[in-house]
């Protein structure tokens, strides 16, 4: 017997969905312009390399992701690690203090070369600081072995409390 593959009806449900999902697009940004001599961009942050040699006793981790988004995985669960008390158990709730899209790039070595904002939460300039801060402190990073470098991104959510958690890793929202 043959296989024949049978549509379903779609539900209204999946519609719906669809539909919502279709009017979150946005129009694509212009290409950036190449950066000029002594103009920063306001939505990136250099971050000075940490020393290349891990501290006495430091384990460095290496990630076996061979792209971004699996990369982020490790980096999500990096992060957790080192900020266990400050990660919220279970549920967010529905209303979020601040919610923040953030680029990082991460060298051969695991070490944070920029910090790039694709969504700042400005109306909480505290927790841009917070989040940068624990992202560098962070260093050095699983080393991205089958990729050499590797720019991830992932989002913030953050409790008006100070926890938080990645959207890698959430357990969702009410």
């Amino acid at each position: 017997m043959k296989y024949r593959p049978t549509l379903r009806p779609l539900t209204p449900a999946l519609l719906g969905a669809a539909a919502l999902l279709a009017s979150c697009g946005s129009t694509p940004l212009p290409p950036a312009a190449a950066p000029r001599a002594g103009v920063v961009n306001p939505g990136a942050v250099a971050v000075a390399p940490r020393s290349a040699q891990p501290a006495q006793g430091m384990v460095i981790k290496t990630s076996q992701a061979s792209n971004p988004r699996a990369y982020r995985q490790d980096a999500a669960a990096h992060i957790y690690g080192l900020n266990q008390s400050r990660v919220w158990k279970g549920r967010m709730p529905p209303l979020l203090y601040a919610v923040g899209v953030l680029q990082v790039e991460v060298d051969g070595r695991g070490n944070v070369r920029n910090l790039n904002w694709m969504r700042a939460p400005k109306h909480a300039p505290e927790v841009i600081a917070e989040i940068e801060k624990m992202v560098r402190d962070a260093a050095p990073f699983p080393v991205p072995a089958r990729m050499g470098k590797v720019v991830y991104t992932d989002t913030w959510l953050w409790h008006k409390s100070g926890r938080f958690q990645l959207d890698t890793l959430t357990e969702g929202q009410d």
